[in-house]
């Protein structure tokens, strides 16, 4: 039976901080006993973020990329980065010759903008990203149990940026509402980071230069007309070499 990290967790001294990745190796030895491989949803925000998780798993579980990040903006940029994440699927896919699927959901800025506008000027990595990695996680975890998932996680502890011991905190809490176990993980930890950006040259992968939230996007200045303009050529590059 597939061990659910809340185990790892209770014998662990609580009076420590914890260690996620070591608490996900300690997953990975049980996946390793037992006669078949479990099947995880992989919350991901983007392409990066899943190069190195992607590479690091695959050999341990059956995977499935959940792409749900209604918080990008704009749509246009929101469907590059979805073309993107897909077509680095489908070359990693062909190169490892591991079967990772895809799964979309339902773009709804709305929904977004509507739970966190009251926290507009916060910064970023605070009150307003803990809702927004909640509303994704809450998706990945809806999905992995209307699947039959054994496990949901998140890529998106693979970036230096994002709080990873919040998004832990959330998805463990998170797994006491669903019938699907959350799996723990610190991606960024091992050099996971530098590798993904490794990975990234390797498979030409487009890296953004913000995180998708307009609000952050604001905040750093980002000249939203450049961003269409990228995102279209990039999208049109992409079909184009899809009909070829």
């Amino acid at each position: 039976m597939f061990i659910n990290a809340t185990d790892i967790l209770e014998k662990l001294n609580p009076h420590n901080k914890i260690n996620y990745d070591a608490v996900l190796q300690q997953v990975i030895k049980n996946w390793q006993t037992l006669p078949q491989k479990p099947k995880l949803l992989i919350h991901s925000c983007c392409a990066p973020c899943s190069t190195y998780v992607l590479e690091y798993l695959a050999q341990y579980a059956e995977i499935t990329i959940y792409f749900a990040n209604s918080n990008i903006h704009p749509r246009v940029e929101y469907e590059y980065r979805s073309q993107v994440q897909q077509k680095f699927i489908r070359d990693f896919n062909q190169k490892t010759g591991y079967q990772v699927q895809f799964l979309e959901a339902p773009y709804q800025p709305a929904e977004f903008i509507k739970n966190v506008e009251h926290l507009r000027d916060e910064p970023e990595g605070g009150a307003r990203c803990h809702i927004c990695y909640k509303m994704r996680l809450d998706l990945a975890a809806i999905k992995a149990q209307e699947l039959g998932f054994d496990y949901f996680a998140s890529a998106l502890t693979l970036s230096p940026k994002k709080n990873s011991k919040k998004i832990n905190e959330l998805g463990m809490d998170m797994q006491e509402l669903f019938a699907v176990k959350y799996l723990p993980s610190d991606f960024k930890k091992n050099n996971g980071y530098k590798r993904s950006v490794e990975i990234c040259k390797e498979y030409d992968v487009y890296r953004q230069c913000y995180c998708g939230c307009i609000f952050a996007a604001k905040e750093q200045g980002i000249d939203f007309k450049a961003v269409i303009k990228h995102a279209k050529v990039g999208l049109a590059m992409i079909e184009t070499k899809e009909v070829q």
